[in-house]
């Protein structure tokens, strides 16, 4: 089941926000988020806060969800008041947006577009799993103004995807794939590597076959297993090995060494692009501090340094807004040392690098670029070398003073 939510302080029953946070807006993007917490099934590995029909009991309604989502949308209007400003990315994660019929996802996304509209070219994105799609829904969303459609492959091979409790068909992938294109839609396709029972030639399989569609962009990510999912019990029963760091790190350049050859460009540690402009900005914003408003359950959001999440399950986000209220659970006010530790912790990943002097952090930067973790990159900037990528989170550590 999900991980529980974090404690935090009381959030407003309207939703306000302190006016600090609202400061400055304009100089700053804004992307919206839009949860869909709904599964077919769920996966042994997943911790997301996504529940299928079994799990949410009648106690919360997938009919009815675009439009308890737009009336979140029309909250966060009100809150932003004078601070609201257009979309420059709209993103639709969950769970499966696409169990949703695509008439709804255009409802909540031309929800959206009513109460802030859109940036000229903005970023449009839906997940979807390759089995809940069809040419038609596809052809639907892209009508609605959808810009890009991230497939989670996860694996080519029938034995990973079963440890992982996929239930898609591989072979389904590059028909999605087809169908996307021809709807006139950019591609993503996330892959899991680690995965207990996967070998180096397992993935490698993976790789050529999500090459062989011709994506724009690839997302890989290191199996990461979350306490109180079915695939964490599995390994405490020793049905399944643990996933081993040394492994994941070899697999690491294996994914690195082959989209290179392809053509593809890191641009955040997990994530390759065929071309600059293939880069999913919704997610670079994060990485660099942007503003954003997370609807849905569950969904976090932050805006000028405040963060806040939305209570978890469906029926109870439904009743808040039902009732005029605002569904945020809690909220915590970023401290200036809080913002700091953020920044260097985000966009230390980044392929574009950063200026240590931001953070106050050049003396360990520069021993980081004589161990070679760090290297120059244009502008006066510094990043992660490959052997940096890999032990990023120690390379935080030093640049944090640690």
């Amino acid at each position: 089941m999900p991980s529980s939510l974090p404690d935090g302080e009381a959030v407003p029953t309207d939703g306000a926000l302190p006016p600090t946070a609202l400061a400055g807006a304009a100089e700053r993007t804004f992307g919206v988020y839009l949860h869909v917490p709904f599964c077919a099934v769920r996966c042994g590995y997943c911790d997301f806060n996504t529940y299928t029909a079994t799990e949410l009991g009648g106690g919360g309604s997938q009919a009815a969800y675009a439009a308890t989502a737009a009336a979140e949308v029309d909250l966060a209007a009100r809150v932003l008041g004078a601070a609201a400003r257009p979309a420059s990315t709209v993103f639709f994660g969950g769970g499966t947006p696409t169990l949703l019929p695509a008439g709804d996802l255009a409802a909540m996304l031309g929800a959206v577009r009513e109460r802030f509209g859109l940036e000229p070219g903005a970023e449009v994105t839906t997940e979807a799993n390759p089995d809940s799609v069809t040419p038609e829904a596809l052809a639907t969303l892209a009508a609605a103004g959808f810009t890009r459609v991230s497939f989670g492959v996860q694996s080519a091979v029938p034995h990973v995807l079963a440890v992982l409790d996929r239930t898609h068909d591989p072979r389904r992938v590059p028909e999605a794939v087809r169908w996307a294109r021809e709807a006139g839609l950019d591609v993503s396709l996330d892959l899991i590597y680690g995965t207990p029972g996967e070998s180096t030639d397992d993935l490698r399989r993976s790789l050529d076959e999500a090459l062989a569609c011709e994506p724009d962009h690839v997302s890989a990510y290191a199996l990461i297993v979350e306490e109180g999912t079915r695939l964490a019990a599995r390994i405490r029963r020793g049905e399944v090995p643990a996933p081993e760091d040394d492994d994941e790190a070899d697999k690491y350049e294996v994914v690195d060494d082959a989209l290179s050859a392809a053509g593809f460009s890191w641009y955040e540690v997990s994530n390759w692009a065929r071309k600059p402009e293939s880069a999913c900005r919704h997610n670079l914003a994060y990485w660099r501090g942007g503003d954003w408003w997370g609807v849905g359950p569950g969904a976090h959001s932050h805006v000028g340094g405040v963060r806040w999440w939305n209570v978890k399950h469906p029926s109870a986000y439904a009743g808040r807004l039902g009732s005029g209220q605002s569904p945020a659970h809690a909220r915590e006010v970023l401290s200036q040392e809080d913002r700091r530790t953020e920044d260097v912790l985000l966009r230390s990943r980044l392929a574009e690098g950063f200026d240590p002097a931001w953070w106050g952090a050049r003396p360990a930067a520069a021993q980081l670029l004589l161990d070679g973790l760090l290297e120059p990159v244009p502008g006066g900037r510094v990043a992660l070398t490959r052997r940096g990528r890999l032990l990023a989170d120690a390379v935080v550590h030093r640049l944090l003073g640690g």
